[in-house]
């Protein structure tokens, strides 16, 4: 039975694992503890971004090629139109959620982290965790238990701003990629997102403003997907989940720092999800080397401030469909502005690499598109 830890992590999916094998890389004693036992799904696209495997790497994790496939950009899709854009670094990696997760468990448990499956958190106290109804004693406490944190009510650091709440479905096809793209279908209120998992698995996600839409308007919203799906076998059931994008005043307070959706998150409409959590266990787990959890603060808040303002852009082509076809068509003539912008969201330029020129070009070519 778990009696202390230096670092007790609240949440074992990627965001804790991370965070616990980033931490243990720093020589800390590190505990995990979740109500749930492994594998844990989640519906999501599937897609790790570039940067998602770089922050990979620096934790010491690589995703063997046999465990997905590769996807080398991402191509957006309506009726009229596509475009797409070459990440213009390293590809990125589509994987099956419980096969990432069960690749961080094992580096987690290699690393000599405690895992403690099937146990519940039931409160803090100035240095310690009650688990099951048990003070366990530690240094520090990091949540990772989801958008919905009880450590984050806990620790009061509950003051948030919620942007926008959709609504996800993921299914998995049995159907070879017909490519190596990510590819993003524009949709009425709604988004479809195709992601290569295997070589003959796909993942199909669908995410909408629209609370009552369900998973089997797909094949009615989206007919050249259903076309390239009809003879297509489902390989897992559908499953749902909510999309949140809010932000808190802040992560820490005195022991406790929160990592993932426990600290805010994007909405999935940026795929930033998971290389945003790898990133936050990085920074948390060197402010936990420096002695000074608020350290953390500001670099979260730097590291966020892009995909913020990623997916609130993105949601404006969801929300105004006449701004969306003439950002699209823009991006159609000039392919170079939609690489540029993926170059900056994947992380592989800064915003300043677009100019001052190539700004106002834009702006123009979307007045006239």
């Amino acid at each position: 039975m778990l009696c202390e830890a230096e670092v007790l992590i609240v949440g074992g999916g990627p965001a804790g694992l991370a965070t616990a094998i980033a931490a243990r890389r720093q020589g800390f004693q590190v505990a995990v503890v979740d109500g749930a036992r492994p594998p844990i799904d989640k519906a999501c696209a599937e897609g790790l971004m570039p940067e998602g495997l770089a922050a990979l790497r620096e934790i010491g994790v690589a995703v063997p090629p046999e465990l997905g496939a590769r996807f080398c950009g991402i191509r957006f899709l309506q009726p009229e139109s596509s475009v797409e854009a070459a990440f213009p670094e390293e590809c990125g990696v589509g994987l099956r959620r419980v096969a990432l997760h069960q690749l961080l468990l094992d580096h987690a448990v290699k690393a000599g982290v405690s895992m403690f499956w099937g146990v519940r958190a039931g409160g803090l106290g100035p240095d310690r965790v009650f688990i099951d109804g048990r003070p366990v004693r530690c240094r520090w406490i990091i949540g990772a238990d989801g958008q919905n944190s009880r450590c984050r009510r806990w620790a009061g650091l509950d003051r948030s701003r919620l942007r926008l709440r959709r609504t996800g479905f993921r299914c998995h096809f049995q159907v070879t990629p017909w490519t190596d793209f990510v590819e993003v279908y524009w949709g009425e209120r709604c988004q479809a997102y195709v992601t290569p998992v295997s070589s003959s698995e796909i993942c199909v996600a669908m995410i909408s403003r629209d609370p009552d839409l369900r998973y089997d308007a797909l094949f009615t919203l989206f007919p050249t997907l259903s076309a390239r799906l009809r003879r297509a076998r489902a390989t897992s059931p559908v499953r749902g989940g909510i999309s949140a994008s809010f932000s808190l005043r802040n992560v820490v307070r005195g022991r406790v720092a929160l990592v993932g959706e426990a600290s805010g998150s994007v909405d999935a409409i940026t795929g930033k999800g998971l290389a945003m959590a790898f990133r936050q266990a990085i920074l948390v787990s060197e402010a936990l080397a420096r002695n000074d959890l608020s350290w953390y603060q500001p670099a979260h808040r730097q590291a966020g401030r892009l995909p913020a303002l990623m997916g609130d852009a993105m949601l404006l082509l969801d929300r105004y469909p006449g701004l969306r076809r003439r950002v699209l068509n823009a991006f159609t003539s000039e392919p170079a502005f939609f690489s540029r912008l993926l170059a900056i969201h994947s992380g592989a330029l800064s915003p300043a690499d677009l100019g001052v020129f190539g700004t106002l070009s834009m702006g123009w070519d979307l007045l006239t598109a």
